[in-house]
């Protein structure tokens, strides 16, 4: 275990991290809310501690190890998620308890959106903006940043790539260099953002809540300015806008980048992931939609269409914007949408949930299998389009589903022993597992009456999600620490 450059990197990268709390400080200036103070205590604090780290180790010069970057990426998203709450709970508005503080930046960051606040909308614009920044931030991954400038200060990123890309694509490169694959990545990243933004303009949202909302839709987030999320505004415009945005971050981003790059889009229909994608949300869709108009939940059939649409799309990319109460849709219809959120979007997306390749193999494994029963002696490869997928994929992608299942059931029963009731505790692991961020039951306005044990076992749940559950759980096998 290379220490030294471990600590380097964790300096290096916290230091970085710090100058993100500089821009809300500008946010509170413009404004004049009064709450600039909390950010320069929180710059200062992640930028010594990033020193602290950072200077007696500055000459090492030792390339990292693989498992190193494993520990390197788990270890910072821990350290970034506290050290991005110091300035929430330095301010005097929200009071929050350190606690609520570290639940909130690690739900920002880990794109879960999940919230313990209250009163949004009389909240300081610097604050509101700050957790929209964190999502933004989470979305694409603060790792694949810093691997992006890394390299000019003498550090490799492969190693990090690797490990905060956990899934079956994870050795697929956008460009010859992992650098320059981490620039690709962001080029798409912020073209989408700012493309989202002036769309919600020009639809009628004010500049500070379209910033804002185009932050966390393109980080498939959910976080928003207001108590009643996108349904504060009240307009089908913006419904459809973040329906479309909503839609397009959930796929993955290399197809992006290939369209920008050649501009042309015909490679989305050839992607097997993309249609099997494609068709659980329109499945969704389709379901919800009609069972909202044929229950007469709502009396207008536009508001059913509107209404339904929007949560089915928000709810199974895991973004969780909302513009109704989808808690209290009659029967099955809640359920249903927090299982849609166990698939997830695609891989190299910034959704979260299983994702939907992994679904696919899993489903393409499980009819091979009952094929095999009928021709028990048949060589039948698991197939993605037209290429066999090599049967090591698919042997990880069972053992993460496996994983995944054995974690859930976990979580599941301690947050049962902490007294939440049966609904309540399924919803709130599957929305922190899958890092979707509203729930059911008891949180299905937010998590704000948990008890500080069930948070923290949320933020757990939240970091397991983010980061793919593997990449967390290697470091607690002795095989890893072995030498």
């Amino acid at each position: 275990m290379n220490r030294t450059a471990i600590q380097r990197i964790l300096g290096l990268l916290l230091m970085l991290f710090s100058f993100t709390m500089l821009p809300p400080i500008v946010i509170s200036l413009v404004f004049d809310d009064g709450s600039w103070l909390p950010f320069v205590k929180g710059f200062g604090l992640t930028l010594l501690a990033g020193l602290g780290l950072w200077l007696p180790v500055w000459k090492s010069q030792r390339d990292l190890r693989l498992r190193d970057g494993f520990l390197v990426v788990a270890s910072f998203w821990a350290v970034l998620g506290t050290f991005g709450a110091g300035p929430l709970f330095f301010a005097e508005l929200p009071m929050m308890s350190l606690t609520d503080a570290i639940f909130e930046s690690m739900s920002g960051l880990t794109t879960t959106g999940a919230t313990v606040l209250m009163g949004l909308d009389s909240l300081p614009e610097s604050i509101l903006y700050y957790r929209q920044q964190l999502q933004w931030l989470g979305g694409m991954g603060i790792i694949v940043l810093a691997v992006a400038v890394l390299p000019m200060l003498g550090v490799g990123g492969m190693q990090l790539y690797r490990a905060e890309t956990p899934g079956p694509v994870k050795d697929t490169k956008l460009t010859p260099r992992i650098a320059e694959t981490a620039k690709a990545l962001w080029y798409v990243y912020v073209a989408f953002t700012a493309t989202c933004m002036i769309s919600y303009m020009l639809v009628g949202m004010p500049w500070f809540d379209a910033l804002c909302h185009a932050f966390s839709t393109v980080a498939i987030g959910g976080f928003s300015t207001h108590d009643s999320s996108i349904g504060h505004f009240e307009s089908i415009a913006i419904n459809l806008v973040a329906i479309f945005f909503m839609f397009a971050a959930g796929i993955n981003f290399s197809l992006h980048f290939f369209a920008f790059r050649h501009i042309e889009i015909k490679h989305y229909g050839s992607d097997p992931e993309f249609r099997a994608y494609v068709l659980m949300l329109v499945t969704v869709s389709i379901i919800v939609i009609a069972a909202l108009y044929l229950t007469g939940t709502y009396a207008a059939p536009t508001d059913s269409f509107i209404h339904g649409l929007f949560q089915a799309v928000s709810i199974a990319t895991t973004t969780g914007y909302t513009t109704a109460n989808f808690s209290a849709w009659p029967g099955a219809l809640p359920v249903l949408l927090i299982i849609a959120s166990f698939i997830g979007g695609s891989a190299g997306s910034t959704a979260g949930g299983i994702k939907v390749i992994r679904c696919l193999l899993i489903a393409k494994q499980g009819m091979r299998e009952i094929v095999r029963l009928v021709h028990p002696s048949a060589e039948i490869p698991v197939k993605l389009g037209n290429n066999a997928v090599p049967s090591r994929v698919v042997d990880a992608v069972w053992g993460f589903f496996s994983i995944y299942i054995i974690v859930f059931g976990i979580m599941l029963l301690l947050m049962m022993t902490m007294g939440l009731d049966q609904v309540t505790a399924f919803s709130a692991v599957a929305a922190t597992l899958n890092n979707l961020g509203p729930g059911l039951g008891d949180v299905a306005n937010g998590f704000m009456t948990l008890d500080d044990k069930a948070k923290w076992l949320a933020i757990a749940g939240m970091l397991l999600g983010r980061l793919e559950i593997f990449t967390l759980l290697v470091l607690i096998t002795p095989t890893f620490w072995r030498h």
